[in-house]
């Protein structure tokens, strides 16, 4: 059976898509947020991108050709912003470190 044959994966897959984009459209009125909200909002967006951090590494290591042609089409249009999956990732942990250092009392 082929990686994206799985009945998990593809449930999986649809999951963190779906709860990505209702975490973008919510970030949206992230301004709008107090403070608990922003700090709700940082939490679940860390979580979710671990989630896409674990379910990428699964792509990776998998055998199936299907899951090795989806981990190249993502180096290669990272590649064409100069970056790398980890960079990517990084990226995005450096911006929630830096939303929690606003909120945190005395941060910019």
């Amino acid at each position: 059976m082929g990686f994206f044959d799985s009945e998990l994966v593809q449930q999986e897959a649809q999951k963190l898509f779906q709860d990505y984009q209702s975490l973008t459209q919510l970030g949206g009125s992230y301004g709008r947020f107090d403070r608990e909200g922003k700090k709700m909002y940082i939490a679940q967006m860390e979580a979710m991108m671990e989630r896409y951090h674990i379910f990428m590494k699964r792509f990776e290591l998998s055998e199936d050709f299907m899951a090795k042609m989806t981990v190249e089409q993502l180096k290669t249009q990272l590649g064409q912003f100069g970056m790398t999956p980890d960079m990517m990732f990084q990226q995005m942990q450096q911006t929630l470190e830096r939303m929690k250092a606003e909120i945190e009392p005395g941060g910019s």
